[in-house]
Order: C-alpha cells, then sequence, then structure tokens
C-alpha cells in the first residue's frame, strides 16, 4: 500500500501531521469510570478508534489525537469527495442535537475545513458525555482527507489550542465526573500485522501494557503535551539539542519529526538515502544502524534501527524520522509521534500536568 500511494503521490499524506502549529486555530451514567478504546492499526502510520454522537447514535472512525483539541466529524450537507467517502453527521437524525450555529475554520498544512459548530451527546466506549461542542464540516478541498481512513479527529490536547473556544472532550468528561482520574493512557501496536492495534484508556491507564515504573515529565507548556528533551544522542554520543529542546508528545504524528536541518543530519548518521522525498535503505543493513536515544527528564527512552526504520513490503525499509519546520512562537518543536509512542506506553495526566513513559511489554 505504502508502494502504491507513493506512485501516486499520496504517501506523504499519511505521515505528515497536517498543520503549521497544528491547530491554532439517554441518559449517560454519572459514576466515574475507566474505558478502554481499542485502536485500529493502519500500516503503522495511523491510529483509530470509533465513537457515537446523538441519540440514536451515529457511529465515526476517528483519530484521537493528543496534537489538537478540537472534535470535528463531516456533515450530511458537505458534498465535497472527501466528505462522501466517510460517514456524515446527520443533525437532523438526532433527538439530542442543538445547534450552535457559529462558522469554524481550521487550517492544517495540507489541507482545511470549514463547517458549523453543533452541540450533542458523545460516547466513547460506554462514557457518555453530554452537550459536547464539536464541529461540522461542511467543506473538505483537496484530498488529504479523502484518502483517510478515518472519518474525523477527535482532539485531546489542552483546552489553549481549541478553534473557537470549545471545550475538549476529555475535559467535559472530567467535568461531568465521568472518569475516576483526569488520566488516559495509549498503548500502540508496531506491527500492522497484529490483530490489536492499541488502547486508549480514559481515566486511568493499563499497567499491562508496560514494564517497569512510568518515568514522569512535567508538560512545560499547557498546549500541546509539550516537555522538554534533554539531549539527543546517535549511539550514545549526543548530537542535537545538547542544551535541551522543546517536544511535543503526539498520538496524531505518525513519523518523528524535527527541525528540517536537524533531521537531515540524522539521516546521514544512521545512513539513510533520499528517493523521491523519501529517505530508506535496503533492510538488510538495519543491523549496521546506531541506535538514536531520546534523554528525558535524565532518564534515556533509545530507539533501535528497527524501531525507528518502516518495513515497506520487500527489501526496503523508509526512515521514521522526517522534517518539519514549526516556526516560533510555537516552534521548533521536535515531535515525538506514533515511531516513539509505539515503543513507550504514555500516561498523559491531566491533574498533574506530566506525562508519563515506560517501554511497552
Amino acid at each position: 500500500m505504502r508502494k502504491v500511494l507513493k506512485e501516486k503521490g499520496r504517501l506523504s499524506n499519511l505521515w505528515t501531521k497536517h498543520g503549521d502549529d497544528f491547530l491554532q486555530y439517554s441518559d449517560s451514567c454519572t459514576t466515574p469510570e475507566t474505558a478502554s478504546e481499542p485502536l485500529i492499526n493502519y500500516m503503522d502510520v495511523e491510529y483509530f478508534g470509533q465513537i457515537y454522537i446523538g441519540s440514536p447514535p451515529q457511529a465515526f472512525t476517528v483519530i484521537f489525537d493528543t496534537g489538537s483539541s478540537n472534535l470535528w466529524v463531516p456533515s450530511v450537507y458537505c458534498t465535497s469527495p472527501a466528505c462522501m467517502s466517510h460517514d456524515r453527521y446527520q443533525a437532523s437524525q438526532s433527538k439530542t442535537y442543538t445547534t450552535d450555529g457559529q462558522p469554524f475554520y481550521i487550517q492544517y498544512g495540507t489541507g482545511n475545513l470549514t463547517g458549523i459548530l453543533g452541540i450533542d451527546q458523545v460516547t466513547v466506549q460506554g462514557i457518555t458525555v453530554q452537550n459536547q461542542k464539536f464541529a461540522e464540516s461542511v467543506s473538505e478541498p483537496g484530498s488529504t482527507f479523502q484518502d483517510a481512513n478515518f472519518d474525523g479527529i477527535l482532539g485531546l490536547a489542552y483546552p489553549a489550542l481549541a478553534v473557537d473556544s470549545c471545550t475538549p472532550v476529555f475535559d467535559n468528561m472530567i467535568a461531568q465526573n465521568l472518569v475516576e482520574l483526569p488520566v488516559f493512557g495509549v498503548y500502540m501496536s508496531r506491527s500492522s500485522t497484529s490483530s490489536e492495534g492499541g488502547e486508549l484508556v480514559f481515566g486511568g491507564y493499563d499497567t499491562s501494557r508496560f514494564s517497569g515504573q512510568l518515568n514522569w515529565v512535567p508538560v512545560t507548556v499547557q498546549g500541546y503535551w509539550q516537555i522538554e528533551v534533554d539531549n539527543i544522542q546517535v549511539d550514545g554520543e549526543v548530537v542535537f539539542c545538547s542544551e535541551g529542546c522543546q517536544a511535543i508528545v503526539d498520538t496524531g504524528t505518525s513519523m518523528l519529526t524535527g527541525p528540517s536541518s536537524d533531521i537531515q543530519l540524522l539521516q546521514n548518521y544512521i545512513g539513510a538515502t533520499e528517493s523521491d522525498g523519501e529517505y530508506g535503505m535496503n533492510c538488510d543493513n538495519l543491523s549496521a544502524m546506531p541506535t538514536v536515544t531520546f534523554t528525558i527528564n535524565g532518564i534515556g527512552y533509545t530507539l533501535s534501527p528497527e524501531q525507528y526504520m518502516l518495513e515497506d513490503g520487500g527489501d526496503y525499509c523508509s526512515s521514521g524520522f522526517q522534517g518539519m519546520d514549526i516556526p516560533p512562537p510555537s516552534g521548533p518543536l521536535w515531535i515525538l509521534g506514533d515511531v516513539f509512542i509505539g515503543q513507550y506506553y504514555s500516561v498523559f495526566d491531566r491533574g498533574n500536568n506530566r506525562v508519563g513513559f515506560a517501554p511497552v511489554a
């Protein structure tokens, strides 16, 4: 599939975070609980799950994205090809829908969305959030979302990132006392052939998914899940961020990204060569490649070549590192995307504004 998409010039849409600074852009049970949302793994570059909006419930497949804060799904009034190939929300069919009517616009790096805001109940794995404000897209131009295997996006970052001051879904879970703890944990399988793609736990985390103890890192800026990286090493030698740098932990970014100049140098260090805008090499050479270690809050998080390279099928492996220049004031930033999270179980703690990491079991 990667080869087919590459030939059509659409491969980058799958693993590029869509944004310059990303997004600047029925009674429910009242007993606090923990909900486990299974994730589907698509080619190790997309992880998505199912939610329901309205009453009776309408099902949508969404990316659970810690790099943004809004919930949006296509509207039945959207006639863009991207909408027509996905499930669309029908407000008239929901008894619990109330209109907001405020227009919204979200600009991504490779596309944009326009539409209106609506209010309805949203259910995730049995947890029903009342009066959730969300975006109903009525225009999705271009092919950015047309080729996607998901209908919409459910943002899990801080409210500061939310367009039009919409309260994020997880914030409403907390406010409505629907989760046991203001915490969620993310596990991502790194085998797209596995029957289990991953798991997102709302209200806690799954200790069976990781080994050892969680190492906690304070959030430095409450917008993205932003943390400080002490340094980045290649085979034990500090090469980048020798005086520290900022990074975000982002489930919505497939790759592990950094400033283009640094990533270009990193590709050279690992021996990846460029072909048609993509870096990679013959998979037989992985054993000779270096490890890459991110030191965070004094702890080293090492990625082996087998972990940071992506098998495209056959003998070719593509690099899991990608250049992305995020301008000030948000950037520059490194992005610890799915390539990193797939190796280190990640816990997002809103109560203490921190992120926890531990090696996956």
